[in-house]
C-alpha cells in the first residue's frame, strides 16, 4: 500500500481533459500540486455531491496552484456525460481495466448490507511538485472534500 513520503506511482491512461479525450500519464502534471481522487462510479449520489464540491471550488483550488484529477472505472463516454451534466472543470481518468485503482491500492473489498464485494475505496492522494505523497485522505467528507484537499496541503 502507498504511504506517505512515497514517490507518486506513474501510469498511463485515457485522461479526459476539457472534454476531449487524451492518453497522458500522471508524471505529466508533475511540477504542479495533484489531488488525485479515486471514487467509485459517475452520476451516484456520493460522488456527484463529491465532484460538485470540488466544482463548486475549483477556483480556489486552481489559485492554490492545485491540480484535480478524479479515477473511477467508468468509460470515457460517462466521464464525458457526468463533466458535461454537471460542468465539472477539471480531469478525469478512465480505468477501465482497474490498472490504477489496483496500482494504487483502492481497489479493495468492501462490504455493504452484510454482502461482500470488491469496489473502489474513496480516497485521495495529494502529491507535492517533487511527485511526493504527502498527504492520504481516508476518510473523505463527500460534501467538503475541497476543504480536506486544502487542508492536507496545508493551505
Amino acid at each position: 500500500m502507498i504511504q506517505v513520503n512515497d514517490k507518486a506511482l506513474d501510469f498511463k491512461a485515457s485522461f479526459l481533459v476539457d472534454g476531449e479525450e487524451k492518453v497522458m500519464s500522471l508524471s505529466d502534471f508533475k511540477g504542479k500540486k495533484i489531488a488525485l481522487y479515486f471514487y467509485p462510479k459517475d452520476m451516484t449520489p456520493g460522488c456527484t455531491w463529491q465532484a460538485e464540491n470540488l466544482r463548486d471550488n475549483y477556483k480556489e483550488l486552481t489559485s492554490k496552484s492545485i491540480v484535480v484529477i478524479g479515477v473511477s472505472k467508468d468509460p470515457i463516454k460517462l466521464h464525458k456525460r457526468f463533466t458535461e451534466k454537471k460542468e465539472l472543470p477539471f480531469t478525469l481518468v478512465s480505468d477501465e481495466d482497474l490498472k490504477v485503482n489496483n496500482l494504487y491500492g483502492v481497489w479493495q473489498l468492501k462490504k455493504f448490507m452484510g454482502k461482500e464485494y470488491m469496489g473502489t475505496v474513496r480516497t485521495t492522494f495529494l502529491i507535492d511538485e517533487k511527485f511526493k505523497i504527502i498527504n492520504i485522505i481516508n476518510k473523505v467528507k463527500t460534501k467538503d472534500h475541497s476543504a480536506q484537499i486544502l487542508y492536507g496541503f496545508g493551505l
